[in-house]
C-alpha cells in the first residue's frame, strides 16, 4: 500500500480561515447602534454590546407586574426573502410573531432580543434584517436590547441564514388575559391581516412549485410586484391598537391566528363550556389567499388550518359593546368586523363555521 503523507503547510491557520471573521462581526454590531439606540424606551439600561441586555422594570410603573415571554422565528418565509433578495422586511415578521403572542395575554411587549445565524456574514444584508426588526419594535413601543448574531460555516451554506425572537413583557396580575367572564352571547371581532403572515410557507412553496410558479414572476390580478414580493407583505404587528382596548376595559380574551388558523387558534382561549361560532360570510380572505386556494386545489378546511385567511387576530367582548369596540378599533387603524359569537356547547364541536363554503363563494 502507498504511504500516506501529513501535509504540512507554511501558513498558520486563523479563525478566519475556517469561516469565521470575528472583525466583521465588531464591525456589525459598531454600525448597528444607532439604530438599537432609536428602539430606547423607559426602562433600558446600558446599550448592546454587552454579555446581556439590561432592564429595569421599576421604571415602567407596575405595581403587581407578571412577566409574559415568548419566543419565535419567520419559518421558511426565510426562504422567500432570501430567493427574492430582499431582506428589510423579515425582521418585522420576526418581532411580530413573539410580539403579538404577548399582547393577548394583556401584556404591554418591552424589551426583544435576536439570534441571527449565517454561514457567512455579509454586512449588507445583515443591517438590512437588524433595521426590519428595530422598525418591528418600534410598532410594538418594545426596545432591541441585544441579539447574537453568529457565523456558522459548517452548518449554513454560505448565503443562507435563520432568525429567531425572544420577547418579555409584563401585565398587571389582576389584567391578564383571558379574563374567567367568558360567557355564551359574547362577540368575537376579527381584526384583518395584511396578509399571509409567517405561517404556512412551506404550503405556499410546494404551491408555487406545482405550478411552475417562480417567486420573481409577475401574476394577473396583482400589482406590477413579483408574487414573491407580495408573499414578503410583512405581519401585521397589533400590539398598540389592543394595548389601547384592554385599558379601556373592554376586552375578555385574544387569540393569535398563527399556525393552525382559526380552527387551533380560537378554542384555546375559550372555556371547555362553550362553542366558538363563525359565519362564513364574515371572513373575508386577503385576494392571495384565493389565488392559493384556487391554483393550489386547497380544500377549504385545509387552508383554515394552515392559513389565518385574512384574521390576523381574534378579540372576545360583551355583545353589547362589540360595536363600540369595531369603531374603537378602526379609529387606531385596524380593519375590524365582528364575524360570530360564543354558545353553549351541544356536542364536541369547539368551533363551528356555519355557511364554510360563503368564505370562498361570492
Amino acid at each position: 500500500m502507498p504511504k500516506t503523507k501529513n501535509k504540512t503547510t507554511s501558513k498558520n491557520l486563523t479563525y478566519k480561515d475556517a469561516g469565521v471573521n470575528i472583525e466583521v462581526g465588531n464591525k456589525f454590531v459598531q454600525d448597528i447602534k444607532p439604530l438599537v439606540k432609536q428602539t430606547n424606551r423607559p426602562g433600558v439600561m446600558g446599550s448592546i454590546g454587552g454579555f446581556g441586555g439590561l432592564f429595569n422594570l421599576a421604571d415602567c410603573g407596575y405595581k403587581n407586574p407578571i412577566l409574559v415571554s415568548a419566543t419565535d422565528g419567520v419559518g421558511t418565509k426565510l426562504l422567500i426573502a432570501e430567493e427574492v433578495n430582499k431582506h428589510d422586511t423579515i425582521g418585522v415578521d420576526l418581532v411580530a410573531m413573539s410580539v403579538n403572542d404577548i399582547v393577548v395575554q394583556g401584556a404591554e411587549p418591552l424589551f426583544f432580543l435576536d439570534y441571527f445565524a449565517t454561514g457567512n456574514l455579509k454586512l449588507d444584508i445583515a443591517k438590512k434584517i437588524i433595521k426590519g426588526i428595530a422598525s418591528g419594535v418600534k410598532l410594538a413601543n418594545c426596545a432591541l436590547i441585544g441579539g447574537e448574531t453568529a457565523e456558522l460555516p459548517g452548518i449554513y451554506t454560505k448565503n443562507k441564514y435563520d432568525l429567531a425572537g425572544f420577547a418579555v413583557g409584563a401585565v398587571e396580575k389582576n389584567n391578564i388575559l383571558p379574563k374567567n367572564n367568558l360567557k355564551a352571547g359574547d362577540a368575537i371581532i376579527a381584526l384583518k391581516s395584511s396578509g399571509i403572515h409567517s405561517n404556512g410557507f412551506s404550503l405556499v412553496r410546494k404551491i408555487l412549485k406545482n405550478n411552475n410558479i417562480l417567486l420573481n414572476d409577475k401574476v394577473r390580478g396583482f400589482s406590477e410586484k413579483s408574487i414573491g414580493n407580495h408573499l414578503l407583505k410583512p405581519t401585521k404587528i397589533y400590539v398598540k391598537s389592543i394595548l389601547n382596548e384592554h385599558k379601556l376595559g373592554n376586552i375578555k380574551a385574544c387569540a393569535h391566528i398563527t399556525g393552525g388558523g382559526l380552527i387551533d387558534n380560537l378554542p384555546r382561549i375559550i372555556p371547555k363550556s362553550l362553542t366558538s361560532v363563525i359565519y362564513g360570510q364574515n371572513i373575508k380572505p386577503n385576494k392571495v389567499f384565493h389565488w392559493l386556494k384556487d391554483i393550489g386545489n386547497v380544500e377549504s378546511t385545509e387552508m383554515l388550518k394552515t392559513f389565518n385567511c385574512g384574521i390576523g387576530m381574534c378579540i372576545i367582548v360583551q355583545a353589547n359593546k362589540a360595536n363600540k369596540v369595531v369603531q374603537n378599533f378602526i379609529k387606531h387603524g385596524e380593519k375590524a368586523s365582528i364575524i360570530g359569537k360564543l354558545e353553549d356547547k351541544t356536542n364536541n364541536r369547539d368551533l363551528i363555521i356555519v355557511d364554510e363554503y360563503k368564505i370562498w363563494n361570492r
